[in-house]
């Protein structure tokens, strides 16, 4: 048995980790420190959460505002990589990880504490994302993953478990959804969703407006970059979290960011999944539509590879490793030119660039037009496509002499 005296657990209030509380009491006879992390979940999910955590055993609670931070220094950078994960995912879930992880080492290591833990299946991608950061940042630290150990397997067992101990709950043997929120997106899975034959219902979707039923006119919106950041809504200067508030108010209505996706989890299996991601779906459309105008061919193509490596890098809880410092650099360089404005048109679950343009756009009309022109030679080509094309044509006469 792990020998601790004091466990700093992440918290969220639900059912699971007011089980965990008195679990590791009981089974480690140590102190438990609830952390919380505010990611910009909501107020309704952090109301009454220190008494929760006090009530279930804690010795005490501390909710960290990481809002902020989050947006800034963790959403932003990724959105430079333009990292998808499997084509669709804006890997909200995944991004808060890092930060919440490193947040509640910084606690354990604050309070003195000997052990961390969390309330992560052995299904999911999360243990690995958790417990990833800690090695990074404090090896040390004993790691207590509770569903990898107890022999609860159920609600039922979970609730039966806080009844015998007299803990207050308000979690009932019904949940039909699992979901996890944040300001960048909200996370759906159960329920129907198990089933990848069934459509989803609107019980699932709880943030936007179904596009059937979204504005019959569409609304557009200006965004400003700079160095592949947005700094503006609609000509108002804005910091990154209010950024994303505003577009994640306005996209809403217009049934915006909504993807249902079977994706592939790190452990191995397949899992469906629906996700509600509005102001980022604008956000990523926005920079692309800059990046299309400012970076030429193998420079998009190279900026194409990092999003495509750093999405499994992310997705698979590589955060705190060389390897995602060093794409994360790359990605920052390729964006200190991203600078330009773009207009976004919402309509009926869709975000479309309308409009774009930049300072230090590539894009020359006098080059592009299919008007007569006089800076450009169109005899040219044909010597460009002989050389280009010079490799190929040696192996077909090479084949013709055999």
């Amino acid at each position: 048995m792990t020998n601790v005296t004091k466990v700093v657990l992440a918290y969220s209030g639900g059912l699971d980790t007011s089980a965990i509380i008195p679990y590791l009491k009981e089974t480690y006879g140590c102190e438990v420190v609830a952390f919380v992390a505010d990611v910009g979940q909501g107020a309704a999910e952090l109301e009454g959460v220190e008494q929760k955590a006090i009530a279930s055993g804690a010795s005490s609670c501390h909710v960290v505002d990481l809002k902020d931070e989050f947006i800034k220094d963790y959403v932003y950078p990724i959105l430079k990589t333009g990292a998808v994960y499997e084509g669709k995912y804006l890997l909200g879930t995944s991004m808060a990880r890092p930060i919440i992880a490193k947040a509640q080492v910084e606690l354990a290591l604050k309070v003195g504490a000997d052990g961390v833990s969390h309330g992560c299946t052995g299904k999911g991608n999360d243990q690995v994302r958790f417990e990833s950061t800690y090695a990074a940042l404090a090896p040390q630290l004993q790691v207590i993953a509770p569903w990898r150990d107890w022999s609860m397997r159920s609600r039922p067992d979970l609730l039966n478990y806080l009844a015998e101990r007299n803990i207050p709950t308000t979690a009932s043997a019904e949940k039909i959804y699992s979901r996890d929120a944040n300001a960048w997106h909200i996370s759906h899975e159960g329920g129907e969703l198990e089933d990848p034959w069934c459509e989803p219902t609107e019980k699932v979707w709880t943030w936007t407006v179904s596009p059937e039923k979204a504005p019959n006119e569409p609304e557009y919106v200006s965004v400003t970059v700079e160095k592949g950041e947005v700094v503006a809504v609609n000509g108002q200067a804005l910091t990154p979290y209010a950024a994303l508030d505003t577009l994640n108010n306005i996209a809403a209505k217009h049934g915006v960011g909504r993807i249902d996706i079977v994706e592939n989890r790190l452990v191995g299996m397949k899992s469906r999944g629906c996700y509600e991601t509005p102001g980022g779906t604008v956000m990523m459309e926005a920079l692309r539509g800059v990046e299309a105008l400012v970076l030429d061919k193998s420079a998009h193509h190279f900026r194409e590879q990092i999003g495509l490596e750093f999405s499994h890098l992310l997705y698979d809880g590589r955060w705190f490793t060389d390897t995602a410092q060093a794409q994360l650099a790359a990605a920052e360089s390729l964006a200190s030119k991203v600078n330009g404005e773009v207009v976004i048109k919402l309509y009926k679950g869709q975000a479309t660039v309308a409009q774009r343009k930049s300072d230090n756009s590539l894009y020359s009309e006098a080059f592009a037009t299919f008007d007569e022109d006089e800076v450009y030679n169109q005899k040219h080509a044909e010597g460009f496509i002989r050389l280009f094309s010079l490799s190929s044509r040696i192996a077909a006469l090479k084949e013709q002499e055999k």
